[in-house]
Formats: C-alpha cells, structure tokens, sequence
C-alpha cells in the first residue's frame, strides 16, 4: 500500500473537498493509520515498477560509492506514494528524514535553519515544493548544487555574507504541480519520476496487503470491487477499504465479499466508476439541465450550489480523466459516456450529448 501524507502548512484554510470520501487529501484519520501501513523498503512498494526499478539502481549505485544518493523530485496527484517513497529513500540508504512542506517555509532563514541541522547523509523531504518562497528557493538552488548557503547578517550597506557550509544530504522534493517548479530548480535534481495512477490489479494487491496489515478478512472479488472504485490512488482504496471492513463487521460477519463491498459503498454514496455525490451532481446538472452543454463553469457552479473552485479543483479533474467531461472555449460539455453512465439518452438535436441549441432553435 503506497499513499503520501499531507505535509503540514501553515494555511488555515481546507482544502475544497477535503472531507470526501474519495478525495485524494490525507485527513487525520489517514495520518494516523497511514503510518503503521506504510511500506518499509522498495521491494514491498506496489505499484509504479519504472519508477521502483530506476530509483533502485539510484540508490544502489550511491550506496557502492559511499556517496548521499542525489537529489529527487517526485511529481504526481497526491496519494501516490510520495511521502511513502520519501522515506523509503531514507531507509535504504540508513540515514534519517526530516520531513517539512514549502508553504512552512516563508523565509529564507526558515530554510537556513533546517539546512543548519541536517546531519551528513540525512534525506530532507520537502513536500509541494512549488509552494515555497522565492527567496527560499533561490537558496535552495546553491544548497544543492555547492552544499553551502550565504547567510546575511545586517542590512542595508553594512550588510555582510557570512558563508554557512553545509554537510552533504539528498533533498527529496514532492509536487503535484511539476509545470510550477522553476528550470533552475528543476534541473538541480539528479532524479527526476512522474507517479502515475495504478491500475485495478495494483490497487487489489495494495488492498490485500492493507486487509493482512489490519486483519480483515476479504475475498478476491470483494478486493477488485473496492479497487475499481478507487480512482487509481491507493491512499482512496485504503480509505474505502476501512469504511466496508465497518460496514461488514456491523451488517455482516466480517468478510468482505464482492457484494457487501458493492452494498457498504453504495451507503458511501461511491457508484461503480468511483463518483460520489458531488461528481454525480455535475453530470446530472449538465445533462439534465444545460442539455449537455457547453456551459459555464460559474453557472455550473451555481446549478449545484457549490462554489466555482470546488466545482473545478475537485469534482472536474476526476470527470475529465474519466472521460465524462470535457472543457472548452465555450464550455464544459458532456460526453457519451456521461450520458451512458447515468442511464440518459442525449437529445436527437446534440449528437454526442455535446451541442447547444441555437437561440432560435436547433
């Protein structure tokens, strides 16, 4: 079972969509089972076999130098295996971790005084790295490439360099957002892996390992029902893993079967193809009432009364991966398969679900 945590932030504010079922963002409950379900080394890792395989000869090669392993930037939606792969790094090349997140770094002294405390060989884990401040990163850029940073003591003219060296240490960054890293930064790291989403089998052997790592009893078929309804992201399939293993203790004798899975999420509000109310509530919307579209993302917003970015950062990304939606210039539309899902039939007018009529008509 592979996932990443939330590295701590110093934003009050939650995320849209946090408290979903499958939202991909750990919440406390995730965090503090995520911990005793991590894997502890590469070999026990599901999933992501490029990224295993390259990032094994990484650290192999670093370990028969005797040298700290390079820098790494893993890239990819949240609950992947980021974190778990971060720590994973620490553990195969024996060093510890210190684990912050880029918005908690707002200053580049912030950043000094992390660098300052680094032991020789320690993994730092800097989790959504494009999140922190330009004077931080810029400081970034000479802690890594020279292991050394210039701290300023005063200001104005009188102001002086002191130069701080560093002992060698691997950074390992996270972000969901690669396209936001800057060249400069990107390009000082020595190992660079996108972390794509698992396939249905991947996710029924993360359930299956997490099912023995909880003691919960569960059938082969009841593992492929939960798994194809967990988006892809194994941090979602251990979430709804522990909402059947309820469902089943309390309206059943405990094993999970394909059909008590099927039945728990369907309490869950979590259909077949993964959706949940609120993406359910923006096909049948766009459907039902646009037609199938084009419409405007503020008036979707408003058909479901959600707000605008909870419409497009939560329940769209989803929907356009799965091929239910898509966005453009005019609009979001429909897709077929939107109107497949939901059992619609499209107008006669709008093949494909994906027109509008005229303003006289079709």
């Amino acid at each position: 079972m592979n996932w990443d945590d939330t590295a701590p932030s110093t934003e009050d504010a939650v995320p849209a969509g946090a408290d979903r079922l499958v939202g991909p963002d750990a919440d406390g409950e995730d965090t503090a089972v995520e911990a005793a379900l991590r894997p502890k080394d590469l070999a026990e890792f599901v999933g992501q076999e490029r990224v295993r395989e390259q990032l094994d000869l990484v650290l192999r090669a670093a370990r028969a130098r005797g040298a700290t392993a390079d820098h790494v930037l893993l890239s990819g939606a949240p609950g992947l295996g980021k974190t778990t792969l971060s720590m994973i790094i620490a553990a195969e090349m024996g060093a510890p971790i210190r684990i912050t997140s880029g918005p908690a770094i707002q200053h580049a002294g912030d950043l000094a005084a992390i660098l300052s405390s680094l032991q020789e060989g320690e993994v730092l884990f800097l989790d959504e790295i494009h999140r922190m401040s330009r004077p931080a990163e810029e400081m970034l850029y000479m802690a890594m490439e020279d292991f050394r940073v210039d701290v300023i003591v005063g200001k104005g003219p009188g102001a002086t360099a002191i130069p701080l060296e560093l002992p060698p240490f691997t950074l390992v960054g996270a972000t969901t957002r690669a396209g936001l890293l800057p060249p400069p930064l990107r390009d000082r790291f020595g190992f660079t892996a996108h972390m794509e989403f698992y396939a249905p089998a991947e996710l029924e052997r993360v359930i299956h390992r997490s099912a023995g790592l909880l003691d919960v009893e569960i059938e082969a078929d009841g593992a492929a029902e939960i798994a194809g309804r967990s988006r892809g992201t194994p941090r979602i399939a251990n979430r709804l893993l522990r909402r059947v293993r309820d469902y089943a203790q309390v309206k059943a004798d405990g094993l999970i079967t394909r059909e008590i899975a099927s039945q728990a999420l369907g309490v869950y509000e979590v259909d077949a193809r993964g959706l949940d109310r609120l993406d359910r509530a923006v096909l049948t919307a766009l459907l039902k009432l646009f037609g199938g579209g084009p419409v405007g993302l503020s008036t979707l917003a408003v058909a479901v009364g959600e707000e605008r970015e909870t419409v497009e950062e939560v329940a769209e990304p989803f929907l356009v991966r799965e091929g239910l939606l898509a966005r453009t210039p005019r609009g979001r539309i429909g897709t077929p398969a939107a109107w497949a899902h939901l059992g619609l039939v499209p107008p006669q007018h709008q093949p494909g679900g994906s027109g509008q009529q005229g303003l006289f008509g079709p």
